[in-house]
């Protein structure tokens, strides 16, 4: 045989064997469910519908629990500086993916594995926080969504001030550990100095801080306040609600579960259909994704909801422009 023919028969040979061995390797079959591991700030009891919510997408997806996904879920029962410990229980069980649903968990998780796949259901700052590099592209093993909540700060003082005669001050209750609050306070600020309106920052990150917030807020003439998005707030959000009522105080969260809790008003994404959309960035990386490759995707749609028996409660006239805009009125 000479060098020539030598040369076909091995490039012959080297054709064979990636046409045969390479579709092998791809269509190799999972031996085992795939485990996707989610550990919460919250109790399952406030915020578990969240988590049946994405469940119900994987499902939809096609994914059989117990056959073809098992899911672990941990509870921070409201305790925030549990979340170290329970990220690293949660890597230790060496799940395919982990699911988060804000930014601490989100920022525990990330300090607890740079490897296993980290998808966010929602994050108020996913580049100030460090996780990703861009939004479009994050790198890393970190990706999700983002809910914009520093730039609708705004936003929300805008819709406040539609309702509300023009108060001399606007409180604006945050969580100190959430690391997206001091930039939304900021925005807030900006906004409200152009308005002439003083800005009360009340920090609260305990049950007990809540009710002495908004003490303080009755103490220093607060005309209304706006409830930063955050999940210790949402575990809290009836009785973040009652206090407005109590001391008769207008109020707009981001969030719509408030307005359907007595508070006055609220704007923003839908919070169960984020951890719905999160179940298509689980599926793309079990089907073989690499996280820092997908996009984090921001929410397209705000939804605003006015409560108008609160606003009948406080004795205020919702005007028709308002009304027009909103996605739901409760009555």
């Amino acid at each position: 045989m000479n060098g020539r023919n030598t040369v076909r028969l091995l490039a012959l040979l080297v054709f064979l064997a990636v046409v045969s061995v390479q579709p092998a390797a791809e269509a190799q079959p999972r031996t085992r469910p795939a485990v996707v591991a989610t550990f919460q700030t919250a109790t399952p009891e406030t915020l578990g519908y969240n988590l049946e919510a994405f469940k119900q997408a994987m499902r939809e997806l096609g994914y059989i629990e117990g056959k073809t996904v098992v899911y672990e879920s941990r509870w921070g029962m409201g305790k925030a500086e549990r979340l170290p410990d329970l990220a690293k229980e949660i890597v230790a069980l060496r799940p395919d993916v982990i699911l988060v649903g804000n930014v601490s968990t989100a920022v525990a998780a990330r300090q607890a594995t740079a490897t296993i796949p980290i998808v966010m259901a929602t994050n108020v700052d996913p580049v100030g926080s460090g996780l990703v590099k861009s939004l479009a592209r994050p790198g890393g093993n970190v990706t999700g969504l983002s809910n914009m909540a520093i730039e609708l700060g705004p936003k929300l003082l805008e819709l406040l001030l539609e309702i509300v005669p023009k108060p001399s001050r606007v409180a604006v209750l945050v969580n100190p550990a959430n690391p997206g609050h001091a930039a939304l306070l900021e925005s807030v600020q900006a906004e409200a100095q152009k308005a002439g309106i003083k800005v009360l920052a009340v920090n609260a990150q305990s049950p007990q801080e809540i009710e002495s917030g908004f003490s303080m807020m009755a103490r220093e003439n607060a005309g209304a306040v706006i409830v930063a998005l955050d999940a210790f707030f949402n575990q809290h959000t009836r009785r973040i609600a009652e206090l407005t009522g109590k001391h008769r105080l207008p109020s707009i969260a981001g969030w719509p579960q408030y307005a359907e809790a007595d508070g006055l008003m609220s704007y923003g994404h839908n919070l169960t259909e984020s951890f719905r959309r999160a179940a298509t960035y689980v599926d793309k990386i079990l089907k073989g994704a690499k996280p820092g490759d997908l996009p984090v995707e921001q929410p397209t749609k705000f939804e605003l909801v006015i409560n108008m028996n609160t606003a009948k409660a406080l004795g205020l006239k919702v005007p028709q422009s308002i009304l027009l805009r909103a996605d739901r009125v409760i009555e």
